[in-house]
């Protein structure tokens, strides 16, 4: 704009030709004269970029197909572009239609569909997971898909197989798919096979939860006994694939079409197991049974579940009935799977602590800014507690920060509060 107005005073001061202004200006002479004509017509004001915008397109929509396609998903407000279109062309065969993605954003523009919101996930952790080199390296554990009983109540059927040796160790029908189902059938598991060195589930709970690090309660119980859990990334069933076609099979062989009782369910579970581990030739074992090359782990179930220990360097803290870490008068909220728990604290710069539990590190806390930062990734990876001590920053990223709270604000001035400054 301000070259165009500079050239225009140039040329009306009339001291150069056009040719020679439009070398000075670096301007064709068509441009030149294009912005002369402008001028005469409306003065500076028309010197403005104009939009090249066509003011026709060939393939634009039509108003009648536009109040056509807004008409037919008022009338059905759940239909999306591609059933609009199906249905349209089905009433009205010789009308032509626009694209999915067309209708989609005239749908948006009109405000009759909303993006949808992304879910909240639990990040995955356990990379890189642990190799199935012998048995109860890592046992891999599930819920196939509910079904309907003959009663109508949903049975959950929570399968537990060693990855080695495909050895299906559980297969229970439960009611539900909470703690207080799933905890005693891994109990009874343990006190069974025993211990394993990992054992590998998807993001779901009572897996997994949307606390630091997707600690769940379940999780936070297997750490305690020395078992490092392992979660598949999102929409990725093959990194339990071999867990994943076992249950491909117990549908078929084991649900099928044909509705039982609750015990009755069961019972045939228990059959086809035995049937699936004594019996049943697998094609990746050389056609042998699980039975011939699964042995129980020489690590049991302990009589009292152990509390984490810790190095002598580290500063040990317990967690709050409400999932708090108490550090420096102030408090920082962890997890509440962490309750009651012990949790091991190392100083790696002066006013930063990273916060472990077991092996596992789980955030940095920063005593001077009053913040609290999530480690991502680092419960089921490779411990790092046993390293060499060394000083370091607070590692960078894009991990959320949590500000803590004092212990006791009445006692401070409101100024000095962290939320206060925030």
């Amino acid at each position: 704009m301000d070259e165009r107005v500079k050239f225009i005073a140039a040329y009306l001061r009339g001291e150069m030709a056009v040719s020679r202004l439009c070398d000075a200006f670096g301007v064709s002479r068509k441009t030149a004269y294009k912005w002369i004509a402008r001028y005469s017509e409306g003065g500076v004001g028309e010197l403005v970029e104009r939009s090249r915008r066509p003011h026709a397109h060939p393939n634009a929509m039509s108003p009648e197909v536009e109040s056509l396609i807004i008409a037919t998903r008022k009338q059905h407000g759940f239909w999306g572009p591609k059933k609009l279109v199906a249905v349209l062309r089905a009433s009205y065969p010789g009308l032509k239609l626009p694209a999915t993605s067309t209708i989609g954003h005239l749908l948006a523009r009109r405000g009759l569909s909303h993006p949808r919101r992304a879910p909240r996930r639990s990040s995955p952790y356990g990379q890189p997971f642990l190799g199935y080199d012998k048995p109860n390296a890592v046992w891999c554990a599930d819920f196939k898909g509910h079904f309907r009983l003959l009663d109508r109540s949903r049975c959950h059927p929570l399968t537990i197989s060693d990855g080695f040796s495909r050895y299906l160790l559980k297969c229970e029908a439960l009611r539900q798919t909470r703690l207080r189902f799933v905890k005693p059938v891994f109990e009874q598991t343990f006190r069974e096979f025993g211990l394993p060195d990992a054992i590998r589930t998807d993001n779901g709970p009572p897996f997994s939860s949307l606390t630091l690090a997707g600690l769940s309660m379940l999780a936070v119980w297997w750490i305690r006994l020395g078992i490092r859990p392992e979660r598949i990334k999102p929409g990725r069933p093959d990194q339990n694939g071999r867990h994943e076609r076992m249950h491909r099979t117990l549908k078929h062989e084991a649900v099928g079409p044909d509705r039982y009782e609750f015990a009755e369910q069961q019972k045939r579970f228990d059959f086809w197991r035995k049937e699936y581990n004594e019996v049943r030739p697998h094609e990746a074992l050389g056609q042998m049974p699980p039975a011939q090359l699964y042995q129980p782990s020489p690590r049991p179930f302990p009589i009292e579940v152990p509390e984490p220990t810790y190095p002598a360097r580290f500063e040990i803290k317990r967690i709050n009935h409400a999932g708090y870490l108490f550090l420096s008068h102030y408090k920082y909220y962890l997890s509440c799977s962490l309750q009651h728990e012990l949790v091991g604290l190392e100083e790696v710069t002066d006013g930063n602590w990273t916060v472990y539990f077991g092996p596992h590190a789980l955030a940095v806390v920063d005593t001077k800014a009053k913040a609290l930062r999530a480690i991502p990734g680092t419960v089921g990876s490779s411990s790092a507690m046993d390293a060499p001590r060394r000083k370091k920053g607070p590692s960078q990223g894009a991990a959320p920060t949590f500000h803590g709270v004092h212990a006791n604000p009445t006692n401070i001035p409101h100024s000095l509060r962290p939320e206060s400054r925030s």
